[in-house]
């Protein structure tokens, strides 16, 4: 079935409102699972919510948690998630940061007790789209390696970044540190299709197409050795930074079994105009156009980005079996 954006919003927010999760808690995670599926990332938008609502209904999260702001420096903030959905306290850090940036130059979030934090991009585009340089760090629950190693210790943990061009989109790079984001393998799963060869291991190291045999083992690392220290790098910034848990500590995103994962986000908000960059947006619009003239390239971000606004303009379309699926919450 086709819905507007305004429609979507609606009928998600109401699912979980009628599992016991806070308006406003609810409300905030329907704009990102949303969001996320206008901008074509389906493994981050409606196939989340049955196990999104699962989590909430056995206390894996707390849908009636508020988050918790504190400003411990004159530039960082500190937000406890209490356990809740992450995009409550992602959007306390989008209120948050931009005043902090523009009087300090640059200001962070960390985020701590927190859960799924979706597609990133999103995230640090909406600073973007206030004139500010936007970086991410997520870590999600262990499901790759170390290079050489075989048992999980790091997840995807996606990076994120964000900045603003003079007169056209933010430019915007959103990667997991897997060669693909953990989210394609459960959408795999869920339609029942297999996956490409090269995605993951299964538990003894072999490559596998059976998304289950996937989960159960570990994803490839994007750039093997050098996407398995960028995950390092992550865990640091986004569990250790913000005293969460580590990705072999946390439970699983995708169930409704354990403890909650208690993960960790931080955001980083600069000001290009306070650290000099007076034509900051003009000078990245000249290399935007330089990488755009040549032929077949396009800026990251530029696709997801033209999907939304065709989602705006047209609606969004929801699967008959996730419909099916949701319409029992």
């Amino acid at each position: 079935m086709k819905f507007s954006i305004a429609e979507a919003e609606d009928l998600v927010s109401s699912i979980f409102e009628r599992n016991g999760v806070l308006p406003q808690n609810a409300r905030s995670v329907a704009r990102a699972l949303v969001a996320s599926e206008a901008a074509g990332q389906s493994g981050h938008g409606f196939r989340r919510i049955p196990v999104y609502v699962r989590q909430a209904l056995v206390g894996k999260v707390d849908g009636r948690a508020r988050p918790a702001v504190t400003r411990l420096k004159p530039g960082v903030l500190s937000i406890d998630a209490n356990l809740g959905y992450a995009y409550p306290a992602i959007d306390c850090a989008i209120e948050a940061l931009p005043d902090m940036a523009r009087e300090q130059g640059i200001a962070l979030a960390a985020i701590h007790r927190s859960h799924h934090a979706g597609v990133m991009a999103l995230t640090v585009e909406r600073f973007a789209e206030m004139g500010f340089v936007a970086l991410m760090f997520a870590n999600a629950p262990a499901s790759m390696a170390p290079w050489g190693g075989s048992r999980p210790l790091y997840g995807t943990n996606p990076i994120a970044f964000g900045a603003p061009v003079g007169g056209a989109d933010p430019l915007v790079i959103d990667l997991a540190l897997s060669k693909v984001a953990r989210g394609k393998i459960m959408a795999a799963r869920q339609k029942g299709e297999t996956i490409p060869g090269d995605w993951a291991l299964d538990r003894n190291g072999r490559p596998t197409t059976d998304p289950e045999e996937a989960i159960e083992g570990t994803m490839v690392p994007a750039g093997e050795a050098k996407g398995a220290a960028l995950a390092l790098m992550v865990e640091i910034l986004a569990a250790a930074v913000t005293g969460s848990n580590f990705a072999f500590e946390a439970s699983s995103l995708l169930d409704d079994k354990g403890s909650p994962p208690s993960i960790g986000q931080t955001i980083i908000a600069i000001d290009p105009v306070s650290t000099g960059g007076a034509a900051f947006t003009e000078r990245l619009s000249f290399i935007a156009g330089e990488i755009e003239k040549q032929e077949n390239v396009r800026l990251p971000g530029r696709r997801s980005q033209g999907i939304r606004k065709r989602a705006l303009e047209e609606g969004i379309v929801i699967e008959s079996d996730i419909l099916a699926e949701i319409q029992k919450l």
